[in-house]
């Protein structure tokens, strides 16, 4: 296990001082890579550096996308923190289901807005969602808590170098850009033949689609022989 193998994603952050407390918390437990998805501040500016104190090389050396789709591209897991419980087929975890992830492999947590958090389509990326356990009366946590919670967690997972799982060192998981690329041909496919109908329920069809590929864990081989599958189904049409 190695923390460089974790990224935390702030998806349109909207305050300079929760960004720069993000920073913070990240290198309080020797987290180092940090992505920034539209970002609403100019990034990078004085109040995050301030506020980051003493985590100015993080906030330096963080990478910033205009959407989420780029951003995962060598991300093995994407793990989206709610604090609401969503009604979407996607396996929902605790902090302590933490422990039973691969951390050998790339691993991304995405954090949504202080505004509105994350919508469904951003949550359909997701392989995971989790939820910390709060007041259910009061569920709402500041951006950089969340993150320094999540954050303390890893470290002790991380730290107990335990072996949790023993695959064939011959079997590659396949990366997020991999998953990409299939789940965009197969898109392409489909709307080739006019899948998508009612046109107004694309957009919903499509993050389900995205939920059953995502939560699948594919091999690097299984990506190619389903790619195989739909091109061979398309020829036939």
């Amino acid at each position: 296990m190695s923390s460089s193998n974790v990224s935390f994603i702030l998806h349109n952050p909207q305050l300079s001082e929760n960004i720069g407390a993000c920073a913070r918390a990240m290198k309080n437990f020797h987290f180092k890579n940090l992505i920034l998805i539209n970002p609403k501040p100019i990034f990078p500016n004085d109040k995050i550096l301030a506020t980051s104190v003493g985590a100015k090389n993080i906030i330096l050396n963080s990478k910033v996308y205009n959407n989420l789709e780029p951003a995962l591209k060598n991300v093995h897991y994407v793990i989206a923190t709610s604090s609401r419980f969503r009604n979407k087929n996607i396996q929902h975890i605790s902090l302590e289901d933490l422990k039973k992830i691969d951390f050998k492999k790339k691993v991304a947590f995405l954090f949504g807005s202080e505004a509105s958090g994350l919508s469904n389509n951003e949550i359909s990326y997701a392989n995971y969602t989790l939820q910390i356990p709060c007041n259910p009366d009061f569920k709402s946590i500041n951006l950089s808590h969340s993150l320094i919670i999540i954050a303390y967690y890893l470290s002790g997972i991380i730290n107990l170098k335990t072996k949790i799982y023993n695959k064939s060192k011959k079997v590659k998981t396949a990366s997020k850009k991999e998953i990409q690329s299939l789940i965009n041909f197969c898109f392409s496919n489909l709307d080739r033949i006019n899948f998508f109908k009612p046109k107004e329920k694309r957009q919903i069809m499509i993050e389900n689609l995205r939920n059953i590929f995502y939560k699948m864990d594919l091999s690097d081989k299984e990506t190619r022989i389903l790619a195989s599958v739909f091109a061979s189904l398309a020829k036939k049409r």
